[in-house]
C-alpha cells in the first residue's frame, strides 16, 4: 500500500516530434498494405486476408491521427503566440 508521503507529483509531458512520428507510422502501414497485396491469394487461400486489411485500417486510421496532431500541433503554437503577444 501507499503512503501519502511516497507520493511524487507527475512529471511533465514530454514533447517531440509527434508529427513527424505518426506520419512515419501512417506510411509504415500503407507499404506493408502494399507489399502484402500481390500475395493476397495466397492469404485468401489460408484465411489470412485480415493482415491484408489490419494494414489499411492502419493507415486509415493513421490518416486520421495526422490530420488530428497537425492540428494539435497548429493549436498548441497559436496558443504560444497568444501568451507571448499578451505578455
Amino acid at each position: 500500500m501507499w503512503k501519502k508521503s511516497e507520493l511524487r507529483e507527475a512529471p511533465a509531458p514530454l514533447e517531440g516530434p509527434v508529427v513527424g512520428t505518426i506520419t512515419g507510422g501512417t506510411v509504415i502501414w500503407f507499404v506493408l498494405f502494399l507489399g502484402q497485396l500481390p500475395f493476397y491469394s495466397w492469404y485468401a487461400d489460408h484465411g489470412h486476408t485480415w493482415f491484408l486489411w489490419t494494414c489499411l485500417a492502419g493507415g486509415g486510421l493513421g490518416l486520421l491521427g495526422v490530420w488530428y496532431v497537425r492540428r494539435r500541433d497548429a493549436a498548441i503554437k497559436r496558443a504560444a503566440a497568444a501568451v507571448s503577444d499578451a505578455g
